[in-house]
């Protein structure tokens, strides 16, 4: 084998910007680097000295494409820090808006993120040419629409919602208003189903490592909101617990900080994880569909992460079905009006994985420290190892096959490198 170096300045259908560099040599060994030169956004710097109650507002900046998951998790560490249970018709509404972030961001980034790699397409505006029709792109697009209708129906709008606050939210919305999107969510849920179906056919490289899954559980549920912090290593400790566990370090080549787990050199967060620690708490339609398309615990191959994507598309539509169904609009309970202890912490299943929120107040109410960890922050080190690995099994390659696939292995974690660069 020759010595071989692939360089990638720019990486494609992701969002932020990233690049990576690849050296094989002649005995197989490789070197390989997931270069993040986004500029740093300094939010926790800028977060210290701001009232307790503008964080949810403030933290839904850091992203255009997840800004619910950031405002719950905000939220649910004030809320810990000011002792207060929000309604159970406000944490309905809470999950329902969660749902919808899954279903635009998952429809965005099967349709048109990563279904490309699958089927040699340079965008996703190419199905329609790979596939002889349109109508792949069209369910796509139609299911990333319904997302952001929910989102928008309960926050204000699509895109950095504002209705969502500390204790609940300032508007809640009334069972009627949430009843108009049941049709919606009943073809979607078919939508989705037919997703998983089309899914199921591509072609996934042979590609599997013994990985350290991390994700949030709680009993009997497919964790979203809370829970507590699993592996599939031993792992099983309260969120507050988190930053014990999950340890940074600055590398020289990223403006994103790298993550790894206490005792093991990475960590893997997002659909894969909570497939692999909770696959069998999946939504009665999203089971159906997993077993009906051969996709079962473990699975520990990361370009199917596509597929166990399309699968959590259908958790995401029976479940927002479901709880719109049994919404019943109750008040805001307990608006705080101070923070009671130090600091608080809280959790999130965003779309790429586990999202932590952690802040420490004063005794009037002021961020005095802030913590913001990223479920890409926390899968730079593993996409990373994945580079290193492919190249030492497929080294073999044209130049152009290894570049492809390659940067396909970066798109199985669906990274949000300016979420990373907060």
């Amino acid at each position: 084998m020759k010595k071989k170096s692939i360089q990638v300045n720019q990486l494609a259908r992701v969002e932020g910007e990233g690049a990576f560099a690849l050296h094989l040599d002649p005995v197989g060994q490789a070197e390989a680097q997931l270069k993040i030169f986004e500029a740093p956004r300094l939010f926790e710097g800028f977060l210290k000295g701001r009232y307790f109650d503008e964080l949810p507002d403030l933290t839904a900046r850091i992203c255009g494409i997840c800004p619910v998951a950031h405002q719950i998790g905000a939220a649910v560490a004030v809320e810990n820090a000011c002792r207060v249970t929000v309604a159970p018709g406000a944490d309905i509404l809470r999950r329902i808006m969660l749902c919808g972030e899954w279903i635009e961001s998952h429809a965005l980034h099967v349709y048109l993120l990563h279904a490309p790699d699958f089927l040699k397409c340079s965008d996703g505006f190419g199905l329609a040419r790979a596939t002889g029709d349109s109508r792949s792109l069209d369910r796509g697009l139609r299911l990333k629409k319904v997302g952001n209708d929910i989102v928008a129906r309960i926050g204000g709008r699509e895109i950095h919602p504002v209705n969502l606050r500390v204790g609940g939210f300032y508007r809640a919305s009334s069972t009627s208003d949430l009843a108009s999107l049941i049709d919606r969510l009943q073809w979607a849920l078919e939508a989705a189903c037919e997703t998983v179906r089309w899914v199921a056919g591509f072609e996934y490289p042979e590609f599997e490592r013994d990985y350290t899954y991390v994700a949030l559980s709680a009993p009997g549920a497919y964790a979203m909101v809370g829970g507590r912090l699993v592996s599939n290593r031993g792992l099983n400790v309260g969120v507050s617990d988190f930053e014990k566990h999950v340890i940074p370090r600055q590398v020289r080549h990223s403006t994103a900080l790298f993550h790894s787990l206490s005792g093991s050199a990475s960590l893997s967060t997002g659909p894969l994880a909570r497939f692999n620690l909770s696959g069998n708490r999946l939504s009665e339609a999203a089971g159906r569909a997993a077993a009906e398309n051969h996709l079962a615990v473990p699975c520990c191959n990361p370009f199917k992460s596509i597929l166990v994507r399309s699968v959590e598309l259908v958790h995401a539509c029976e479940t927002a079905l479901n709880l719109v169904r049994s919404y019943r609009r109750d008040e805001l309970s307990n608006e705080p009006t101070a923070v009671k202890s130090a600091g608080g912490c809280g959790a999130v299943e965003a779309p790429r994985g586990v999202l932590y929120h952690r802040y420490g107040f004063n005794g009037a109410g002021y961020v005095t420290t802030a913590r913001i960890v990223t479920p890409t922050a926390l899968n730079l080190a593993v996409a990373e190892e994945d580079l290193k690995e492919l190249a030492a099994r497929y080294g073999g390659l044209p130049r152009k096959e290894l570049t492809w696939l390659c940067e396909q292995a970066i798109r199985n974690y669906d990274p949000c490198i300016s979420c990373a660069t907060h």
